[in-house]
């Protein structure tokens, strides 16, 4: 025991649960056989598809997965725990801060101040707007001599 009352190799906020992710790691591998052997079954039948044998294999990869995930988990926490006791910089850390790039996320909706300013500054956009207008003015124009 430690002067922090904690047993060494266990810290204060990560409490022991190896064993139950263990199990969860164990329950959700033997689900995913069971679903691929049930539907390697469905497979074999007299109505069974091709779908059904897509499905067969892709259960037993989706067992695997839960196994590469325990086994990377654990990995990525090991190295967590050796930084914190060596003091060295923390795999989770990145040497510098991340941006964003700006075209990655959509554009920001814009007031109808702003979009008139954007299209007072672009000729383009003034020549469509010019364009728009006088569309609308014959359609005006058509429905008063349709009436």
């Amino acid at each position: 025991m430690h002067r922090s009352g904690t047993v060494e190799g266990v810290s204060e906020h990560r409490p022991p649960r190896r064993l139950a992710l263990i199990i969860l790691v164990l329950v959700a591998a033997a689900g995913c056989l069971g679903l691929g052997y049930w539907q390697w079954v469905r497979f074999e039948a007299v109505g069974g598809t091709y779908q059904n044998l897509g499905y067969a294999l892709q259960w037993p990869a989706f067992a695997f997965f839960c196994v590469y995930a325990y086994r990377r988990f654990v990995r990525l926490e090991a190295e967590e725990q050796e930084a914190e006791s060596t003091g060295g910089r923390r795999p989770s850390e990145p040497d510098e801060p991340t941006e964003i790039p700006e075209d990655l996320l959509p554009t920001r909706p814009r007031t109808l101040a702003e979009a008139r300013e954007q299209e007072a500054a672009d000729p383009d956009a003034q020549q469509i707007n010019e364009y728009n207008e006088y569309l609308a003015q014959l359609a005006r124009r058509s429905d008063r001599s349709a009436q």
